[in-house]
């Protein structure tokens, strides 16, 4: 109930209650206090068995603490496996996905699945079909081929 209070708060509350009420009625407070969460607990804990027992012998693992967002949501998805959703949060690798950007920017060939057998064929990641060397500068324009935009040239 107090996690975020610590023990220099406490002290000053309590020298803060004694300088307030004085130490002769302290005592008295004290018990009043407490009587009145123990009253309201148990009106609290008489409302749950009367709701229980109004809604029936089907929600009788009903808890209210499941009525808390965070716990309903993890109770439906963290828990509960029937949609998949631990294969499709595993199925996320970002860590792969940006060794193949870095390898792409650096102009490394990333060698997986099928381009690996090739790269094995042919003895190195250049041949494999269909990928453009980002790195090798063509030494001529095609006829007819208008030059690139450099907008850093400009």
């Amino acid at each position: 109930m107090f996690n975020d209070i610590g023990p220099m708060e406490l002290v000053t509350l309590v020298v803060l209650a004694v300088l307030i009420f004085g130490p002769d009625k302290l005592p008295k407070l004290i018990q009043d206090v407490s009587g009145f969460i123990r009253k309201i607990r148990s009106f609290s804990e008489t409302a749950k068995a009367d709701i229980r027992a109004e809604l029936g012998p089907e929600f009788k693992d009903f808890e209210f603490e499941d009525l808390n967002p965070k716990t309903f949501v993890r109770k439906q998805l963290m828990d509960n496996d029937d949609l998949g959703l631990k294969e499709i949060r595993n199925s996320f690798d970002l860590r792969k996905d940006m060794e193949e950007v870095a390898d792409a920017v650096h102009g490394r060939e990333s060698v997986t699945g099928s381009a690996a057998a090739t790269t094995a064929a042919n003895g190195s990641a250049a041949g494999v079909a269909g990928t453009p060397d980002l790195l090798k500068k063509r030494e001529k324009l095609d006829p007819g081929e208008r030059p690139p935009f450099d907008a850093d040239a400009t």
